[in-house]
């Protein structure tokens, strides 16, 4: 079984793919560098950072549940191309050669990145309770707990791949990604009993994720956030990436004002359109 047959199977069987030692030491230090340049709040004022597109922090709720001080409003990021505008290494990111393969398999030719924004969290740090953006357990299933989930036209079932980079140690004890493995599947809403305490549940698993690596995994999959233990800070890049002609919101990233994208980095952030029809394929000879 060769390297892709492996990624493909895991990625379909669990709904998530891990591959470590996606970036070198040296491009994590960078990359953490650039982040201590831009002097951040700390991550209990805003757990998110760099983030694009977005509104204004005053426009944005704290997620039900979870306490004011924890709320995702990015008061640092600027509206537009967060991230991306602190350097050409955030850029490289885009179509780095270890995820356009697996991002390939699972969204096709044509596909563009929807939105993007980092994560940080300090020790103690409990943040992110399970959701999923897709399937039975999506806030429009409107579904009952217990009540079977049928298949309906109108719904997304696949279509947005989220990959994270790893740019501290993670998963494992030290806490950050968790998720409910294969759920992306699943034709149920998610359980009251794993739901209100995911920490202890043994149906949630938080995969171990050493600094610089990346990891892939479906909108569908049921995911969230597990305490953060470590007394290191967790950090996290998520590149949020969708086929063609699909979009979250009405807002689009936009270029960065100081990188110079190549080509293909330029497709991605184009508008949304019909796979191959009006959205080129990011795997043919893109012209300069």
């Amino acid at each position: 079984m060769n390297d892709m047959e492996l990624q493909q199977y895991l990625f379909d069987l669990q709904g998530y793919l891990v591959i470590e030692n996606a970036l070198s030491a040296d491009e994590v230090d960078t990359l953490n560098q650039l982040i201590d340049e831009q002097n951040l709040p700390p991550p209990e004022d805003s757990t998110r950072f760099g983030s694009a597109p977005t509104l204004s922090s005053s426009l944005v709720k704290p997620e039900a549940g979870f306490p004011e001080s924890m709320k995702t409003g990015d008061r640092a990021a600027p509206v537009g191309s967060g991230f991306l505008n602190w350097g050409k290494p955030f850029c490289d990111l885009l179509d780095h050669p270890v995820i356009m393969p697996v991002l390939r398999m699972r969204l096709g030719d044509a596909f563009r990145l929807d939105r993007l924004y980092g994560m940080n969290m300090n020790k103690g740090m409990s943040y992110g309770g399970l959701h999923a953006d897709y399937g039975a357990t999506a806030p429009q299933a409107d579904l009952g707990p217990g009540e079977y989930y049928a298949f309906r036209s109108n719904q997304i079932y696949e279509g947005f791949v989220v990959v994270a980079w790893a740019l501290t140690d993670g998963g494992g004890e030290h806490g950050g990604f968790c998720c409910v493995p294969g759920s992306h599947k699943s034709n149920y809403m998610l359980p009251r009993q794993i739901r209100d305490d995911h920490d202890l549940s043994p149906a949630v698993v938080v995969p171990e994720m050493p600094a610089g690596s990346v990891i892939l995994f479906t909108e569908s999959l049921t995911h969230g956030t597990a305490t953060w233990h470590a007394d290191h800070q967790r950090r996290a890049l998520l590149y949020k990436y969708c086929v063609s002609h699909l979009a979250w919101t009405s807002k689009r990233v936009e270029a960065p004002t100081n990188v110079e994208l190549t080509p293909r980095q330029q497709i991605l952030l184009r508008d949304p359109g019909d796979p191959l029809r009006h959205f080129q394929s990011l795997f043919e000879e893109v012209p300069a």
